[in-house]
């Protein structure tokens, strides 16, 4: 099967990348995790000084990862004359990661441009205004002569606009999502935060933002026929056919190889034909968009159906039902009149013995 995908005229052998983050940090780092089968390589975040970051700054749980890192913690100098020329041999293609003022992108883009194949600028820090946005994408395509991708912050209070003003500036494409903070884990030992961060405060990521990406991702590519590359949550084969199939082209993930090692890369990787060929498509490129039809609002009300061969009556149903619709004994009753089809006990039942009230087609 043809895993290759194309993101703005870049040609690679496999939809999944690294994001930019810590495992991206060096030169000794990206070596592996290239080596790993990522379709691209993308750096951490570079900007003109090198981050101060607190430490520690990364806990995680099976769902989610909060981390107080920064940009990278090496200047410019350090990526200039070692992690970039280490790195050159790498035979796939290289996004550099920058950020984040107009002032710092005019000093690094031409200092940077001839190591990489893209940009990719975060604009975390940047705040909502998208004016000073604009002028960052327009200065950088200006300037490098290559693809820059924007990368959207999910505090924006309105992807398509963001998204539309950063391509009209000349921005070649979106990367969507960030991570969503400010965020405050409590460790369930100690009652307070251990992260050594101002207030203790960090950005999440990871499995449990994914929904959010996903609504971004498609919001954006609903209204623009752009490339999407898209971020957030993505742990499995099947959540990169999810994000191929709301538009996105190719797909970053990292939170995920922070929670279940760094061979989650190639676990996913080897997965990616069967998860494509269970969903009906042929290749990577075939899946990209099928699932974008508008949508309008429905309000008949359906009823659960129960499969008794399927049923254990384990009483979840009954235990969860919002409008007390279910009983439970030798058999489940679903009460028609009190029932209000809101679809949970289908989205909960463990071995999917509840149908009829979800919409499962397009």
């Amino acid at each position: 099967m043809d895993l290759s995908t194309d993101i703005a005229g870049m040609k690679i052998k496999n939809p999944l990348l690294p994001a930019a983050g810590p495992l991206t940090g060096d030169d000794v780092k990206m070596k592996y995790i290239a080596s790993l089968g990522v379709g691209a390589m993308v750096t951490k975040t570079i900007s003109t000084e090198a981050a101060k970051v607190p430490r520690p700054c990364i806990v995680a749980t099976n769902n989610y990862v909060v981390n107080a890192e920064l940009w990278s913690e090496y200047g410019p100098d350090k990526w200039i004359n070692e992690f970039l020329p280490n790195i050159q041999n790498l035979k796939i293609p290289k996004i550099i990661s920058i950020g984040y003022s107009k002032e710092q992108i005019e000093w690094l883009v031409p200092r940077l441009k001839d190591f990489g194949d893209a940009f990719e600028i975060s604009t975390h820090y940047v705040g909502k205004d998208l004016k000073p946005i604009a002028e960052v994408a327009k200065l950088a395509s200006k300037i490098s002569q290559k693809p820059v991708f924007m990368k959207i912050s999910p505090h924006m209070p309105d992807p398509v606009e963001f998204a539309k003003i950063v391509m009209d500036a000349g921005a070649d494409g979106i990367v969507a999502v960030n991570s969503l903070g400010p965020a405050y884990y409590v460790d369930p030992k100690t009652g307070i935060s251990p992260l050594g961060s101002e207030n203790r405060y960090g950005w999440i990521s990871g499995p449990v933002i994914k929904p959010l990406a996903l609504s971004i991702v498609q919001r954006i590519r609903q209204e623009l026929d752009i490339p999407i590359i898209g971020v957030g949550g993505i742990k499995s084969a099947e959540d990169i056919v999810e994000f191929l199939e709301v538009g996105a082209c190719a797909v970053g993930m990292l939170s995920s190889a922070l929670i279940f090692g760094k061979a989650q890369y190639t676990r996913v990787i080897n997965r990616l034909e069967s998860a494509l060929i269970s969903r009906g498509y042929v290749s990577v490129k075939d899946a990209v968009g099928k699932k974008l039809e508008v949508k309008h609002a429905r309000f008949d009300l359906n009823n659960p159906k129960v499969d008794p061969e399927k049923c254990t009556l384990c009483k979840l149903c009954e235990h969860v039902c919002p409008y007390f619709a279910i009983k439970v004994s030798d058999h489940v009753e679903v009460d028609p009149n009190a029932c209000f089809g809101c679809g949970l006990c289908e989205s909960r039942c463990p071995t999917k013995a509840i149908s009829g009230v979800l919409i499962n087609e397009l």
